[in-house]
């Protein structure tokens, strides 16, 4: 009897054990890195989740969890385990004035069909709406809005969790706070998240898009810097763009919202601002639309196949102090070339008081930066994924060097020393708490930490 089957016959139900399933939980978004599972389990209950962590932690059978499949390098993958799809868990609901439940598989997206229509939205959403609940609050979750509010994981209320021990525990920052703290930006090493209880702020109707343009990289980040510390806008985020030339020009999205006319003055809301005044864009949109934006280049991609590409993608943090000269040499190494012609380069400010989640690691100063590169390799070509794997760890190490810190959903794979430097003085605090609730150390293997 192989592990799989005896895994079934002690849960009394069959796992998904076809070979097109097999394959297609053994590769995620990233498209780097495979490997298969046993099986999968599709829970439609916490009971259920319960019983395979009561089963699989005593024989050291490793567990990951998929919601959207959006990792990058594996993380919620199952190597020779078993993984829990829980897009069967997706109920949305109830919603009242401030707050919300939802179940761990259910995607943002489907989350604001269900909010939208009493006007009411998380306070941070991330870009891009087709990833899992469960996946961004265990990665913490960084948006336009987290300037002002946060984490996505900080707009947790209670969390309905599975440890890897088995229990099922409610938790909530008054109930039993130290689990709740493992959890959320906790990288799915201690429990999984089963559902969770979503603080909701007004959605307006309309938002007015602000995109400002910069020849100036200093210019930029001073401007963004300003934005966060006066809090001018609800939402703010940034790029790097190619420019005519070899160079490159920065722009800051700036959006505020409102209802009925618009109430706003655009050069009061601009003023002092360095920006060129002869490249400023604007446009009005329905708050939906706008939380909808990236939907379009999702369609896009998929038409063109890019979507199912390898994605070695790399997310940074960085101190203000040092932004400008990361950016500025990441961006002129010939390594990230790409970026001009098929990449895109986030680039905009986070404020670390607001960010509240204990785990979640960050530099050391009041303005951050998130500097994203986000770029697609060729398929079929190993060489080249290879080489832009390179290319993301050098970077890493220059931003580490200069007082950074990864935002840990990369496709950069990362060693012992390195995990342990991430959390820094945290560390002892996150093995305690892996320990503590994950005995068996099943749960989330394919982020390599090792305890």
């Amino acid at each position: 009897m192989t592990p799989a089957h005896d895994l079934a016959a002690r849960l009394g139900r069959a796992l998904d054990t076809r070979p097109e399933t097999l394959r297609a939980c053994a590769q995620d978004f990233g498209h780097i890195v495979r490997g298969a599972p046993l099986g999968v389990l599709r829970p439609r209950s916490a009971a259920e989740i319960k019983d395979l962590l009561e089963c699989a932690g005593p024989q050291g059978i490793p567990v990951s969890v998929r919601g959207g499949g959006h990792s990058l390098y594996g993380q919620g993958q199952a190597d020779g385990g078993i993984v829990l799809d829980l897009r069967a868990m997706n109920r949305v609901g109830p919603v009242t004035d401030d707050q919300v439940s939802v179940q761990a598989g259910a995607l943002w997206r489907e989350l604001l069909a269900v909010t939208l229509p009493h006007r009411r939205t998380p306070a941070v959403l991330t870009d891009y709406l087709g990833a899992g609940i469960g996946g961004v609050l265990s990665a913490g979750g960084l948006g336009g809005a987290t300037h002002r509010h946060g984490l996505v994981a900080d707009q947790v209320l209670e969390l309905e969790v599975v440890t890897g021990a088995g229990e099922h525990r409610i938790c909530s920052p008054d109930r039993d706070p130290e689990l709740f703290h493992a959890v959320l930006a906790g990288l799915g090493q201690c429990a999984v998240i089963v559902s969770a209880t979503l603080r909701l702020v007004p959605a307006a109707a309309r938002v007015r898009r602000y995109c400002l343009y910069y020849a100036d990289l200093g210019g930029c980040l001073a401007d963004q810097r300003r934005l966060a510390e006066e809090q001018r806008f609800p939402y703010l985020e940034g790029q790097a763009r190619p420019a005519d030339g070899p160079g490159w020009q920065y722009m800051i999205e700036a959006v505020a919202p409102y209802d009925g006319p618009y109430p706003l003055d655009d050069r009061t809301l601009l003023a002092g601002l360095s920006y060129d005044p002869a490249a400023v864009e604007t446009e009005d949109l329905g708050y939906g639309e706008f939380a909808h934006r990236v939907d379009t280049d999702e369609e896009a991609l998929r038409a063109t196949g890019e979507w199912l590409h390898p994605h070695p993608w790399l997310n940074l943090l960085l101190p203000h102090d040092s932004a400008e000269s990361v950016v500025r040499a990441v961006l002129a190494d010939p390594a990230f070339r790409d970026l001009r012609d098929t990449g895109l380069v986030l680039l905009y400010p986070v404020l670390s008081s607001r960010l509240r989640a204990p785990f979640f690691s960050r530099p050391s100063g009041e303005v951050l930066y998130l500097f994203a590169l986000l770029r697609t390799a060729p398929p079929g070509s190993p060489e080249t994924v290879a080489a832009m794997l390179a290319a993301n760890r050098a970077a890493y190490e220059l931003a580490r060097s200069r007082g950074g810190v990864a935002y840990p959903v990369n496709a950069l794979p990362l060693s012992d020393a390195d995990w342990q430097d991430h959390h820094g003085v945290r560390w002892p605090a996150f093995a305690e708490a892996k320990r503590r609730h994950d005995p068996h150390l099943v749960l989330a293997r394919g982020h390599g930490m090792r305890f």
